[in-house]
Parts: structure tokens; sequence; C-alpha cells
């Protein structure tokens, strides 16, 4: 079979021993070819001249930005079953996709795993999640996601990090931590403005618009017992939202944080907002990610799950991240679960 390895020389945990072991085993039982990304976009340049030349499978030895890179190439045209697989070898500092799919954080041990799984010819085809926006005035695009979407300080913090890389910072937890922090404490989540949270229907529903399609309905919430101030179902509005394909939403160290402990690989989308950025309620919410199975849990938290549609509309553009790579302040985002999109070596 036929193979591409795409290497991120500059990634975290990227080292020139775990390329050569990798090459070399991959060597013994594929044709394999090497090629470094020189830049933002070129794995995905890489990925799909893969899919056009049918390779069978593109191995990944990079982070979740290469991850998402290759994905986005390798879907293109849309999903397809001829399309080739994909393997990731963890070599980011996160590996969210990766460790997701059962590889283990280190990149020699995973090598090993990835080795076996191709031997016993081990595959499977799990979700994704498509993005629809518009990157500048009057010019919509979509992008795919493999593991999770934010909108709002998540985002920012994304932003942030990445100013930071670019001026030779290593992306290490307390580099994360320390961002959203100084975001945090700057008040600058407290000031955007609400995001108006909807949902659309399952392709099974017999509810239609005028014009014959899905129409996307507004996520409600129920007034908490007790608080006769809040009708008994009103459209939902939050501070900040992330979207999840899969659990965990990422990790501190070798602890997962759980925004959404539901999501999976095989159903619809979830998401978690906040209605409110206090201390007492991003502590509290933070928290009960680390620490508790069940998640974000109370009045100010909004949980939503297994949905094929949701979109998440601002009144000014607010930042915007996918599978950790910023992408840009937008006023609205679609995003959308596309079940079975992709096969993966497991």
């Amino acid at each position: 079979m036929r193979a591409l390895l795409v290497v991120n020389p500059i990634a975290t945990a990227t080292t020139r021993r775990i390329r050569d072991v990798l090459v070399s085993a991959l060597a013994a039982d594929l044709n394999v070819d090497v090629v470094m990304t020189k830049g933002r976009g070129h794995a995905a340049e890489l990925a799909e001249r893969a899919a056009d030349n049918g390779l069978g499978l593109v191995v990944a030895l990079g982070g979740d930005g290469t991850v998402n890179e290759i994905v986005n190439g390798l879907l293109r045209s849309g999903p397809a079953p001829d399309a080739p697989a994909l393997a990731v070898v963890p070599g980011g500092s996160t590996n969210v996709f990766a460790r997701a799919l059962g590889y283990p954080a280190a990149p020699v041990e995973a090598t090993g795993e990835l080795l076996e799984a191709l031997r016993e010819g081990r595959s499977r085809r799990i979700g994704l999640g498509h993005a629809a926006f518009t990157r500048s005035p009057g010019a919509s695009q979509s992008r795919w996601f493999a593991f999770c979407a934010g909108f709002g300080l998540d985002a920012a913090v994304v932003e942030q990090v990445e100013r930071k890389r670019v001026h030779g910072r290593r992306n290490t937890p307390g580099l994360y931590f320390r961002s959203a922090l100084g975001r945090f404490v700057r008040n600058t989540g407290r000031r955007w403005p609400l995001i108006t949270v909807s949902t659309g229907e399952p392709a099974t529903s017999n509810k239609t618009n005028k014009t014959g399609t899905h129409a996307p309905i507004e996520a409600q919430r129920t007034a908490p017992p007790g608080d006769p101030g809040d009708p008994a179902s009103v459209p939902d509005q939050v501070l900040m939202a992330v979207v999840c394909n899969t659990a965990p939403w990422t990790y501190l160290n070798a602890r997962p944080v759980r925004a959404c402990p539901a999501a999976s690989f095989d159903s619809g989308l979830d998401l978690v907002g906040l209605r409110r950025l206090t201390v007492t309620t991003t502590t509290r919410s933070v928290l009960q990610m680390l620490h508790s199975s069940r998640g974000p849990q109370g009045r100010h938290v909004l949980a939503l799950h297994d949905e094929p549609r949701i979109t998440l509309t601002a009144a000014r553009a607010i930042p915007f991240q996918l599978d950790g790579e910023y992408i840009g302040p937008q006023t609205e985002l679609t995003v959308s679960s596309v079940p079975k999109a992709l096969r993966v070596i497991v």
C-alpha cells in the first residue's frame, strides 16, 4: 500500500529520532513517502494531493493543528469511501485527537500501537464536525474539525497563545493557563456580546419551514426552580460556547478536561456554554470539567447533546477557533455533524 508520512518538524514533541523510527518501521510494510511541512497550510495541500493520487494511507506526525490540516485536505471534496485512511502519531503538546482515538501520548509507544493496528488491519469510520462561516465580507468558507470548535473566550485564549508562540514561546499547559487567566482578569470575556444558540432539527424530523427545508430552532432552556423571573422556555444565550465532537475537550498534562463528557465520534455534536463569566461561575465550571465525570452543571450552564446542527450568532464579531487553531473573528458560525466521514487507523 502506498502511504504518505506528513511530518511537522517544529511540532512540540517531534524529534528526528521519532521520525526516523517511524519511517523505518513503516517502510518495512508500506511504500511510504516522507514530506516535511514548510508552513501553515502545507499539510492540507499534501493530504489533498495524496487523495487525488489514490494513496491508501496518510500518517500525521505532529500536533492537532497538523491533524486538522490533513483532515481538511483529505476531505476537500467531501467524504468518499475510497479516500485515504488517516493515522496519527502524537507529536504536539496536547494531541487531543490522537489520545481520543486511544493512542498513548508518548510518540514511541503510539508508533508501536499504530504498527500493530496496521498489521492487524484495524480501522473505523468516525464522524467529524463541519463549520460554515464567513472568512471575509461576502466570502463564505467552511472547514472540517476533528474534536472541537470554540466561540468566545476559549478562542481568544487560543489566539493569544498563538501570538506568544510566534515569538518563541513553547506551547505548554502553563502557557495556556496563564493566557486564560490574563484574558479573564482583563475582563475581556464579559464585554463580549451574548451568543444566541440555535439548533437544527434532525433529518428525520417532519417539521419544515416554508421552503421545505429543515428550519433551525432556537435552543431552549427551562427556568430553574424558584426563579420566577425566567419564563418556562426562552431562547438561550451564552457568553462563550465550546462545541465538542468527542471527549475530552482537551488535556491538562495527563488530566482530561471534560467540557462535554458524553461527546463521541459516533454521535452528533455536543455543546457547553456559560451564561455568566463571573469568578464564581467560571471557577466552578472549570473545576467540574477537571474533577467531575458529568462535566459542568448548574443554572448558568447550557449543555446540548447529540445535535446534528448548531448555529451560534453574536451581534458583533468575536474570536473563533477549530481544533485549537485560531480562525478569526466571526458573527455567525454553523457547525454540523457528519457521520462516518473519515476512516482512521486504530
